[in-house]
Formats: structure tokens, sequence, C-alpha cells
């Protein structure tokens, strides 16, 4: 069962070495923007913006391999902020998806560690365990193998000593991360790294994911356009998940002009549904939107390997995006405006509601998407435009916002998702689909989850 995939690469595990690596990419990212801007005086508009691009996507490509060679935490915060659509430059967006489909792999001899600290009768357990990864992430790689028994399994091995570096890394990166997010993009990160932190190092115990992943095969046994792999007990540990192996065609694949537009909708409407069924029915939502997680079927299934980042959801939450769907789908901005002072989405200066001209525009888009007729999905839509100048014009009262940290984080799920079916060019009438939620019964009643003020209050 020994074996070798003839590399000799390393993690990098000491805690001086991996923030010297970041702090090190951290500063060449920052000069270079300040030159950048520096240039930006004495070049033509066209030219400056030429210079930009190429700047943007150069820094882009640093960060994104330093963070693809330190795994864990590193790793796990550049996959977050790549699939935050619109909020991100599209140039840097790109680059950063690179991080959803592949890292640097590290070899099977370093990996056998963990194998042999975790299952020590490993060898009796499998009759072969292809030491080639068919997948590499932040935490761990996904090898493919045969039991003993003949059954063939896809096999997560957490990197060594991986529970220390995650823990060490989030001691230091939240201000390096906050200085790389603040170069691109105004985002209130601390709400953000708090719940990262926290699904992080739920997603270091395998033991958990194994639980999520039984809990979801229950939850998802009615739903057939769902599949979710069945556990291996015996071959899993805390830090090695053992599962059925379940084939489907990658993200890439799926997403191309070879897939029809009727195969492409599909999976757009499971994709939209799932989320759906975990947001408001089943209050157990799979919060990783990264789109290298799900495995796509010809007929129009779609399989959900990565069950480490889930979000379990209060009622009174769960119920709060159902009536935001509603007041979507009728259109009422009255009723979404006060949604959203419920669930604690207010402005802390002034002590009032989100105003209607901060809170229409994005109403807006989203109403589109769920207004009668056929809406479509696509990577180059002008709502990213719009979005941006909604930024520019509203800067202040953007800042003032008081957002809870779990909507925060339910909500880079949702602009995942909306990244994907962008990613699909899918099509279709969302209406339909999204009232079935949006009506769905519930029973309990929307109470105020952050001490948010009615208007004129002080929180």
């Amino acid at each position: 069962m020994s074996g070798d995939d003839g590399r000799d690469d390393e993690l990098i595990t000491s805690s001086l070495g991996r923030l010297f690596r970041l702090g090190s990419v951290a500063t060449r990212v920052g000069v270079s923007l300040a030159a950048q801007q520096a240039r930006g005086f004495f070049l033509s508009d066209p030219i400056a913006q030429a210079r930009k691009t190429e700047k943007l996507v150069l820094n882009a490509i640093r960060v994104t391999e330093a963070l693809g060679e330190l795994k864990g935490a590193a790793m796990k915060v550049g996959q977050m902020l790549s699939v935050h659509e619109g909020l991100l430059p599209r140039e840097i967006l790109l680059v950063l998806r690179s991080l959803q489909k592949e890292a640097p792999r590290v070899s099977f001899q370093v990996m056998q560690r963990t194998l042999a600290m975790e299952l020590p009768d490993y060898d009796l357990l499998f009759e072969h365990l292809d030491p080639e990864a068919i997948a590499a992430a932040s935490i761990g790689q996904v090898y493919r193998g045969h039991l003993r028994d003949g059954r063939e399994v896809a096999v997560k091995v957490q990197y060594p000593d991986m529970d220390r570096i995650v823990r060490s890394d989030l001691t230091n990166l939240k201000k390096l991360f906050g200085a790389l997010v603040a170069m691109v993009a105004d985002l209130d990160f601390d709400p953000i790294w708090e719940e990262v932190r926290d699904r992080l190092l739920e997603e270091l115990d395998y033991h958990k994911e194994a639980d999520n992943l039984r809990r979801m095969r229950l939850l998802h046994e009615p739903v057939a356009e769902i599949l979710i792999p069945g556990v291996i007990e015996e071959a899993s540990s805390r830090r090695v998940l053992t599962m059925e192996y379940l084939p489907g065609m990658d993200a890439d694949a799926a997403c191309s002009d070879v897939q029809s537009q009727e195969k492409r909708n599909q999976w757009a409407r499971t994709l939209l549904e799932f989320t759906l069924r975990g947001l408001i029915e089943h209050r157990f939502l799979h919060a990783d939107p990264n789109l290298a997680n799900f495995g796509f079927l010809d007929d129009g299934r779609v399989i959900v390997y990565d069950h480490g980042c889930m979000k379990s959801l209060e009622p009174e939450l769960a119920g709060g995006y159902r009536g935001m769907l509603r007041a979507l789908i009728d259109d009422d901005r009255g009723a979404l405006q006060q949604r959203l002072l419920e669930m604690g989405v207010y402005d802390r200066r002034r002590h009032t509601p989100v105003s209607r001209a901060l809170l229409d525009p994005i109403a807006d888009i989203a109403c589109e998407m769920v207004g009668p007729g056929v809406y479509r999905f696509c990577e180059d839509t002008p709502i990213y435009d719009r979005l941006f100048e909604l930024k520019t014009h509203h800067f202040e009262e953007i800042a003032d916002l008081n957002v809870p940290a779990d909507l925060v984080f339910l909500n880079r799920t949702l602009s995942g998702l909306f990244g994907n079916l962008c990613r699909l060019r899918a099509e279709d009438d969302w209406r339909t689909l999204a009232g079935r939620y949006a009506d769905m019964p519930c029973q309990e009643q929307l109470v105020r989850l952050s001490g948010n003020p009615s208007q004129g209050e002080t929180p």
C-alpha cells in the first residue's frame, strides 16, 4: 500500500515561516498598488486602466499562489473571498477562483503520516488506495480507492498537523487578510472573519463532517435530484473521512458551452432549490458555495461532496429569509424594509431602518430575478456595475449599517449561489420555484435577533 507520486513537496508548517510568506506577499501587493496609483497621475485614462488591470491580475496571482502553498486557514479565506461576486474586481475574482478547483498537491508520502496515525490498520481496510489525489483542498486531499470488500470509495485525508497550523494562522491572519481585502474592496471584514473562523475550526473535525453527511442524507432521502455520499464508518476517524465514491462532472465541464442550455438550467434549478431548502425548510444550510464542491450528472442530478462547512439556522432567522423572499416576489418594498429591521439590519448612526434610497436599487435587482417571465443569469451581467455604483454613491450609509454576523455569512452563501448560477448562464422562470419556499408554512413568530430598534428607537 505504500507509495509515492514522485513528489517531495512539504507543507509549510512553521508559524514564523507561514507568517513571513504571507507578510512578504502582502508587502509586495501593497507596494505594487501604491506604485500603480502614483503612475496613474501621469498616464492617460485608457493606459492607466490597462496598467491597473495588469497589476490587479499580477497581485491576484501572487496572493493565490501564496494561499495555495500555505493551505489551511490561509487558503480557506482566499476561497471565501473568491465567491464574493460583485464585491471584488472581476480580475481578482477570476484568479482567486482557481483556489476553488485546484490547489498545489502534497505528496502521498506526506499524507501517509495522517493515515498511519488515524488508521493504523489501513492496509487491512483498503485493497488499494491510489497515491495520486483526485482533489486537493485547504484542509486535506481526497484519494480514490477500494475497500477489501470491493466497494469503491473516496478517502479524505487531513494534512499532517493541520489543527495546529490552522489555529496558529488564525492568531496571525485577521489583520493581514483585512489589509488585503481593504486594498480591493470596502468590506466590514470582522463579521465575515468571525464566521469563517468558527466554521473553519469545525471543519478540522471529520467526525462532525461525518455527522453532517448522515444528517444531509436523511434530509434528502425524498429528493431525487440531490445525491449525498454515504460514510464508511470503519474507515473513518477525526482526520480521515471515507465515503462512497460518487463521480460527477466537474464545475468547469458543467459550465462549458458543450453542455446544452436545458441541462445547465436543470443543474441551476437543483442548486437553487438545494440552497432554499437548506435555508428555509431544513434550517441546515450547506454554507460553502464553492462550485467545486458539487458534481454534475447528465440526468440533471447534483452530487454534494463537501459537508465540513454547514450552518444551522434558528427558526426566527429562517422565517426572516422566507419573509424577505415573499416581499421580493410581491415587490413590496415596505415589507422588505420591515423584515430587514426585524432581522437586525438598520442604520446604527441614525437609529432608523435601511433607507429606501439604498434598499430600492438592491431590491430592483432581486425583484428582476424572481419577477414574472424568464430571467437569465450571466457572468457579464451589468448587475455588478450597478452594485459598484451603489456602493460608491451610498458608501457612508453602507458603512453605518448594522448587519448581524449570521446574516453576513448567510448572505455570502447566497452571493456564491448567485455567482454559480451566473457561471452556468442559467435561464428560467425562477418565480415559481422561489414562491414554493416563500409560501412554506412557518409556525414560529419572527423575533428581534439583535436588539434592533424600531424607527426612532436607540439600539
